[in-house]
């Protein structure tokens, strides 16, 4: 077998490994917008700013505070579900 076989068939498999060793796996997490939490808070929302709309008793500084209150629990619990998440910046590893 000559030396440019062998060093052919060394980048070959070299290239094999490589590909190999890019392939991550998914993160636990989700992007936001495929999870139930964020469809949760959007209807939340909504529900509040429709009742400050049309109850009397419910004035729009309230409501907007409701509104905040609701995106707010939603950005904790997604930093708390990312925070427990398995993934590792890879870009990192040399």
């Amino acid at each position: 077998m000559s030396s440019q076989s062998m060093s052919t068939d060394r980048d070959r498999e070299r290239t094999r490994s490589t590909a190999r060793d890019r392939h991550t796996t998914p993160t636990e997490t989700k992007p936001s917008f495929l999870t139930t939490e964020f469809y949760a808070m959007i209807a939340g929302i909504v529900a509040v700013l429709v009742a400050a709309q049309q109850a009397d008793n419910l004035d729009a500084p309230l409501a907007w505070t409701l509104a905040a209150a609701i995106a707010i629990g939603y950005i904790l619990s997604r930093g708390i579900a990312k925070a427990g998440s398995a993934y590792r910046d890879h870009d990192h590893d040399h």
